[in-house]
């Protein structure tokens, strides 16, 4: 796309960046500090910084290039879209799909499922893909947003960043668990294993989760909806397996017995930890209203809280 701007009088003064943002719709300043730095932005014929004062009268020729191929490949992968405009998706991300590409996962990603469903992706930063601005582990299952392009992604992580954003999991713990308890404990890379992370790290960032509801299942087991006020890597298995109350199935933070009471024996089905997101609130990109989003337990999660249940009918 080739455009040719005017400044009008009312904009003198403005940096260059903050007046094309103002003209080009759709574009996130990034973006265009990245084009301007690229030589892809001209005044009065001549290169320019991004900071530049604009004048009244002065022309502005922006060419902004098509964006490129991903590296990833679009990919035929079965993925539930709950919602979807020319700004953002949300989706229902299956258990054991990763979000992005990494070692050993090159493929088969939620990258790679959306880069087929969806056909009208803007890009981000230049490069025709999802914007992916908050991520589940590969066994969490549930709700995510993703943006279609630059601007919706800039003002979504705005929003994950300043704790605009509302999320709600729904985890099956050992133990006992009581409503209303906040866990603040800080949570960085373990210093053992570097694949774990830890509430004991030398180096941490903040983290905050709270039980917002339990339901007791007996003694051994409590169903709980967790609210987590910041998104730290594998936080609310770490802040649950820190209490002393890990979830059900998590092999890495100790949520897998090997031995389990028959009438628990339902929990031993789990091929991965027993949480999903399943609430998702926040503010739409470009108009603004507050949009929620719900999604229910997945057949393998639900069938093992209804066989615990059938269990306690029997013995009641």
């Amino acid at each position: 796309m080739n455009a040719t701007f005017a400044v009008p009088v009312e904009s003198t003064g403005a940096r260059l960046d903050v007046f094309l943002v103002s003209v080009l719709a759709g574009q996130s300043r990034s973006h265009i500090q990245r084009l301007i730095k690229d030589g892809h932005v001209r005044v009065d014929g001549h290169g320019a910084k991004p900071n530049l004062p604009v004048k009244a009268g002065q022309a502005i020729a922006v060419e902004i290039p098509d964006p490129i191929d991903p590296s990833p490949l679009a990919e035929a992968l079965p993925l539930p879209i709950l919602y979807q405009d020319r700004d953002l998706i949300v989706v229902d991300k299956l258990a054991g799909m990763v979000v992005h590409r990494a070692a050993g996962h090159a493929s088969g990603t939620l990258v790679n499922a959306l880069l087929h469903h969806v056909d009208d992706l803007s890009g981000i930063g230049g490069e025709r893909r999802p914007g992916i601005v908050h991520r589940l582990d590969r066994g969490t299952s549930g709700l995510m947003v993703v943006a279609k392009h630059d601007a919706a992604h800039e003002h979504l992580a705005s929003q994950f960043h300043d704790r605009e954003v509302e999320k709600e999991y729904v985890a099956l713990v050992w133990g006992e668990v009581q409503a209303g308890r906040r866990i603040d404990a800080p949570i960085g890379r373990d210093p053992v294993n570097r694949k774990k992370m830890s509430a004991r790290a030398r180096r941490s960032r903040e983290a905050v989760t709270r039980i917002v509801r339990a339901r007791k299942l007996g003694p051994a087991l409590t169903l709980v909806h967790v609210v987590i006020q910041t998104g730290r890597t594998h936080q609310i298995r770490v802040h649950l397996s820190a209490i002393g109350h890990p979830v059900v199935g998590d092999a890495v933070y100790g949520g897998v017995r090997r031995r389990v009471p028959g009438d628990l024996r339902a929990v031993t089905h789990l091929e991965r930890p027993f949480l999903h997101a399943a609430r998702l609130a926040f503010n739409h990109p470009v108009d603004g209203r507050r949009m929620e989003f719900h999604s229910e337990l997945p057949v393998d999660l639900q069938r093992v809280l209804d066989e615990i249940e059938d269990q306690r009918d029997v013995q009641a």
